[in-house]
């Protein structure tokens, strides 16, 4: 750092190794899917993380919340210090608001010590590192209210600096100039030579009415008198009249047809200081400014101190607030191994849903029980959000914040890992499922049995028998507790792979609830346990606008595919002698039987559901 800065970096008191164990790690995919700090689309802060939580007051504040989030912590006694003291600004919406108003406009203090240091800091810089302290004194007494361990700690840490915002104050006046070495940065009064020199320059012409006073008086001559031209500077001027009573001090320096011009040894002294009095002003202070820099420089280490103290309970304040405002809860924090949340919401996407409620779902995840969750259902019902929205509430909840729930029990996860969405790397020459191997491959070498892996549609990049092998190979590796025994959530449009429920301990199904009317699908959000027996891939289609030709052309093919493969199924029914399924319109009972979700049908829907089976079994 000096080979680059060529400068004091006294201000750097202090190295902090960064160790594995001490954070959650996120790699680069899971900060991307999980658009912790940006957007996946767009690349905006806005829709992501960061933007639902940081409503940080200072630029400290919004640095230090940004860095608790790429790194969530490990250690239950630190998680639970952090959540205690936003569970105590939670509870005291008065003085959490007087802290929060307390610390709005506060400038950046951690960079202006830095410039100071560096000895590039200007007047304009130390009149805001001044306002800023400023606020300090009001801070520390509405943070000296409140009991909790943590805020107690960040009380006696907030020092108000009121020696070097008065220092600042005395010597900086209130409306510095850009530049340190135009003068006018000093106030007046600090500095007697400082004040003497400006008087000099703004009176000059005073200065000489009053020397040619003195030596009207002291000579006698009425028509004395001082003038000034650019080649002799300052000059005595006396009439022929009264060239006799000129003292022996003059020395003569110009004959002109009705006088004598003469100079002293006192007024070439006084011209001297006029005429340098502008670069001897300027230059000192400069000095003055140097030294008082230095002097705020030599306490760098307080003044950080502070600032980290005003960082962290401006981030602290943000959760609080984000947590009041949205309806959050405060997560239980333990090493269980389990995950449940009670109506568990996304954080990002109920805050940008403008008209329609967020159908908030259940999360269960035990230490033994339930480790791999199998989740079926259409495209767009949900999937990928409420997976998302299990691991950000894990992340949120070990960061210290709140959580968007009713209850959450979060077992420390030591990483999260995800696997979501298709995209190619052309100039590395990957195609898109060469990339979702890659990340497959590099997911199932990291994690840990505490680790918590979002996978979404393993193998959908490949043909659908390799696929289905793959995503069936992948799910077993993960829920095998002899090699890796991780809690995943695993989304998937195999639905074959819900039969996995049955052989594979500790794996569970869940689908999302699709309603169906006529022709239309709606979605109804909902996690509910089992699998789905379906995709609705075309519904989904005609609701992104597809022309209806091709939906109808579709479901053509789509029927002509079923029949090939209901044919085969009922010919592989009959050589093993169970009941026979000769008629198609039995095989479309079936299917019809198969695809009714009775949980969500009401008691008419159930009765014509009913009548329409009839009538297709009497054809």
């Amino acid at each position: 750092l000096y080979e680059t800065q060529k400068t004091d970096l006294s201000h750097i008191r202090e190295l902090d190794y960064y160790r594995q164990g001490r954070f959650m790690e996120l790699d680069l995919a899971a900060r991307r899917n999980l658009e912790l700090t940006e957007t996946l689309r767009s690349k905006e802060k806005k829709g992501s993380l960061l933007w639902v939580l940081d409503k940080t007051k200072t630029p400290m504040g919004g640095r230090m919340l940004r860095s608790w989030l790429e790194r969530p912590l490990l250690s239950v006694t630190d998680i639970d210090r952090r959540s205690s003291a936003v569970a105590a600004l939670v509870d005291d919406t008065i003085r959490r608001e007087e802290l929060i108003a307390g610390m709005t406009g506060l400038g950046d203090m951690e960079r202006l010590i830095g410039r100071i240091v560096y000895g590039t800091a200007g007047g304009r810089d130390l009149t805001s590192l001044r306002a800023a302290m400023e606020k300090l004194p009001n801070l520390k007494e509405q943070l000296s209210g409140f009991s909790d361990r943590r805020l107690t700690e960040l009380t006696a840490e907030l020092d108000t600096l009121d020696d070097i915002s008065g220092d600042i104050a005395a010597a900086i006046c209130d409306e510095p100039p850009f530049s340190v070495r135009e003068g006018s940065i000093i106030r007046d009064g600090f500095n007697e030579e400082v004040d003497r020199l400006r008087h000099i320059l703004k009176s000059g012409k005073g200065v000489m009415a009053e020397m040619e006073a003195k030596e009207k008086e002291k000579t006698g001559i009425r028509t004395l008198k001082i003038g000034y031209n650019k080649v002799f500077g300052y000059y005595i001027e006396v009439s022929n009249a009264f060239k006799e009573q000129v003292p022996e001090t003059y020395i003569r320096k110009q004959t002109l047809v009705n006088g004598e011009r003469f100079i002293t040894q006192e007024l070439k002294d006084l011209e001297h200081e006029i005429l340098t009095a502008s670069e001897r002003v300027v230059a000192l202070e400069y000095e003055l400014f140097s030294a008082l820099r230095q002097q705020i420089a030599d306490n760098a280490g307080r003044i950080q101190k502070t600032a980290a103290a005003v960082a962290e309970c401006d981030a602290l304040c943000s959760f609080a607030s984000v947590a009041v405002h949205n309806n959050f809860c405060r997560p239980e924090v333990d090493e269980s191994g389990v995950i449940e949340i009670r109506e568990g919401r996304h954080p990002v996407v109920e805050k940008v849903l403008k008209d329609s409620l967020f159908v908030p779902n259940d999360t269960f995840m035990g230490e033994k029980e339930e480790r791999v969750a199998i989740i079926t259902g259409p495209n767009m019902a949900g999937k990928s959000t409420y997976m998302r929205q299990v691991a950000l509430i894990v992340l949120m909840a070990q960061m210290g914040s709140f959580v968007p729930a009713k209850y959450a029990h979060i077992g420390v996860v030591d990483r999260i890992f995800t696997r979501i969405g298709a995209s190619d790397d052309l100039s590395a020459g990957q195609s898109t499922f060469m990339v979702e191997m890659t990340e497959v491959s590099d997911i199932l070498h990291q994690a840990t049995k505490n680790s918590l892996l979002i996978l979404d549609e393993i193998g959908r990049g490949t043909s659908t028998f390799d696929g289905m092998a793959i995503a069936r190979a992948v799910l077993e590796y993960c829920a095998d507790k002899k090699t890796l025994g991780a809690k995943t959530l695993f989304a998937t449009h195999y639905h074959e792979l819900t039969e996995m429920e049955n052989t594979l301990p500790g794996t569970v199904n869940y689908n999302i609830a699709v309603k169906r009317r006529g022709e239309d699908i709606i979605f109804l959000r909902k996690i509910i346990p089992g699998g789905a027996d379906r995709s609705y891939g075309i519904e989904v289609a005609k609701l992104a606008g597809l022309p209806e030709k091709v939906v109808q052309r579709a479901k053509v093919i789509l029927k002509e595919l079923e029949d090939e493969n209901g044919v085969q199924y009922v010919a592989a029914r009959k050589e093993t002698d169970q009941v026979s399924l000769d008629a198609m319109s039995e095989g479309e009972v079936l299917d019809a039987i198969r695809r009714c979700q009775p949980d969500t049908l009401t008691p008419i829907e159930a009765m014509g559901l009913l009548y329409e089976l009839k009538q297709k079994l009497n054809k």
